[in-house]
């Protein structure tokens, strides 16, 4: 995608001025929310005016970081959290339970756990740690989904008898979804499952009001991101806001004609709403096999 790239919070994405007041009533559920992008996903939710934010994450000193960064920002949100692998159901089922019990359902899901181990080549790999990859990547963002989507669902529903939309569920991918880099086999194979499980979830729950999208989050110097190899950190220029930034503007249904695609959040988003005829049209920014015709 030939657009104009962005590496920090813009205008047309930024959750205290354009987007304020765009999640207003919302129930926000926000996994891996206790460092980096989550963290900043959860404050940017905060600012754009959301009613209850509730987080899991494995740290209880960075949620309690966390719900008090959203109080800072606005101390209308409501907040609470839970301590919760993603990695196993009954603590994913439990955590989900818990914040429909306590704010009566769920608007918007963003599912930012994330795991990035040591890179190496396959024959030399640990197998325990590649398969944390997808445990963490794709188990966990499924859970989240799984047990989010009902309330999403339901949420969708309600808000669309009013003229409005909800039920959007956000799978942070990355841009290593689309590459082939020696070594990274577990990270870029399961976030490339990741960019397929939201097209699946399209094609399961459009019908049901469901707005799924698999995310480039930005190349941003978090605690995973400079795990990578040290010739790869030049790249992670991408504030955290960024990310936080666009995921606010997709919750507030102005790409909702995009459900079911893979979005970088370093796009600018005047330029990719221009070519919204033409990705509908082609069926651009999903996963396919090319093949000689």
């Amino acid at each position: 995608m030939n657009l104009k790239s962005h590496h920090s919070l813009y205008s047309e994405i930024d959750p205290k001025t354009t987007l304020k007041g765009s999640a207003s009533g919302k129930i926000i559920f926000i996994s891996g929310a206790s460092q980096g992008i989550g963290q900043a996903t959860a404050v940017a939710f905060a600012q754009a005016g959301a009613e209850a934010i509730y987080l899991i994450a494995r740290s209880v000193k960075g949620l309690e970081k966390t719900k008090s960064k959203i109080l800072e920002v606005n101390s209308k949100t409501q907040c609470t959290y839970k301590v919760c692998d993603v990695t196993i159901d009954d603590q994913v089922k439990s955590a989900v339970e818990d914040c429909v019990s306590k704010f009566d359902g769920i608007d918007v899901a963003d599912a930012n756990a994330g795991y990035l181990g040591k890179w190496d080549k396959i024959g030399e790999s640990n197998i325990n740690g590649w398969w944390k990859s997808w445990e963490v990547n794709l188990k966990g963002t499924y859970l989240v989904a799984r047990f989010c989507l009902p309330h999403l669902i339901k949420s969708a529903r309600k808000y669309s008898t009013k003229g409005l939309t909800s039920g959007h569920l956000i799978l942070i991918s990355s841009v290593g979804a689309q590459l082939l880099t020696p070594g990274a086999s577990d990270y870029q194979t399961s976030k490339h499952a990741v960019n397929r499980l939201c097209e699946f979830i399209n094609v399961d729950h459009a019908d049901d009001g469901i707005k799924c999208f698999a995310i480039h989050p930005g190349g941003v110097p978090t605690s995973l991101g400079k795990k990578m190899p040290e010739e790869m950190h030049p790249y992670l220029i991408d504030k955290p806001e960024l990310a936080a930034g666009f995921i606010v503007w997709l919750a507030s249904g102005k790409a909702d004609w995009a459900k079911g695609r893979y979005l970088s959040s370093n796009w600018d988003v005047n330029e990719l709403m221009q070519m919204k005829n033409q990705i509908i049209k082609d069926d651009l920014l999903v996963n396919r096999l090319r093949t000689i015709n």
